[in-house]
């Protein structure tokens, strides 16, 4: 390849990212306000590690979640497991199995469950009382269709729950949610994808319980509109998406990340990334469990500003 050509790619995408960086670190803070944070903040270590970059990646174990319509391009049955080490006694944390349905669709049910213990409960004279804890909740089920050898749509069904203490019990929200994808693989690898991601999802809140003129309460989640590609340039490989977060009618933030992939003798990772705010690294093995490269274990650190370091791992399993 021509050296000005390449000098000219690498030059493009040094810019691409720092433009990113930019556009990441400024609003993250932004869609984190709003309800449904939980479902924004990645699943496995190898998402993590690259940005979340995944809208047109399929994810071993946890495909669906960046983008259901993916799932028709799994070759076998998955299931995964995530565990996300954050701090301020965060806690969060993933469950996924997908299988494919011949001859063109694919299915898959998933956990996502996010929460805080240690809350200093205490009572209007300021005294404490005991130790509060918080729960969020998603159960997810994912189908998606082959409509031709190239293109694929999906959608995720989400039951949300949302478990808050208030006074000496507990408050429940509860609610519905939606993704819808479309994926267009190629056979160079240069996937196109487009994800909207909780489309319609909402928590309703019932307060007639603790409050003498309780009523009905609607939290409405963001949508967010993504687009994302992926390609090989040398030895390495890159995930990117950017997108849109939308609360009602108004455009309310902006998202662009980017991931690369480094994969040495076939079973080793080397990972770097940002987007949703963070900075991430990684590194992955996968080996033969009982069939070829049935098996993979990956790690990845974050740095997300007052949110500070997290510490991902996920093991990801073929059958």
């Amino acid at each position: 390849m021509d050296k000005t050509y390449c000098g000219e790619i690498m030059r493009r995408i040094y810019i691409t990212t720092i433009i990113s960086m930019l556009i990441s670190f400024s609003s993250a803070q932004k869609r984190g306000s709003f309800a449904g944070g939980f479902l924004r903040m990645g699943t496995s270590a190898r998402a993590v590690a690259m940005g979340s970059a995944f809208t047109a990646e399929i994810d071993k174990g946890f495909a669906a979640y960046y983008n259901p319509a993916s799932l028709v391009h799994l070759k076998n049955s998955q299931a995964g497991f995530s565990n996300h080490f954050l701090m301020l006694d965060r806690q969060l944390m993933t469950i996924n199995i997908s299988m494919p349905l011949p001859p063109s669709a694919a299915i898959g049910v998933s956990w996502i469950g996010a929460g805080v213990d240690n809350i200093d409960g205490r009572n209007t004279a300021g005294e404490h009382t005991k130790s509060l804890s918080t729960s969020e909740n998603a159960y997810m089920v994912s189908f998606a269709q082959s409509m031709l050898p190239w293109l694929s749509v999906g959608l995720n069904v989400k039951v949300l729950r949302h478990q808050l203490p208030v006074n000496t019990m507990d408050l429940t929200g509860k609610g519905v949610g939606m993704d819808f994808g479309i994926f267009i693989k190629s056979k160079t690898g240069a996937n196109l994808a487009l994800m909207i991601q909780d489309l319609n999802s909402r928590y309703q809140w019932k307060t007639d319980k603790i409050f003498e003129r309780g009523k009905v309460y609607i939290e409405q989640f963001p949508t967010l509109y993504r687009v994302g590609s992926t390609f090989d340039y040398s030895d390495v490989y890159f995930t990117t998406d950017a997108g849109i977060v939308m609360n009602g009618g108004e455009v309310i933030d902006f998202s662009a990340r980017l991931g690369a992939e480094y994969v040495y003798m076939d079973h080793y990772y080397l990972r770097g990334g940002f987007g949703n705010g963070r900075v991430g690294v990684g590194l992955g093995l996968d080996w033969s469990l009982f069939e070829d490269q049935d098996s993979r274990l990956d790690y990845a650190f974050t740095l997300e500003g007052a949110a500070g370091i997290s510490h991902v791992f996920t093991y990801a399993f073929s059958f």
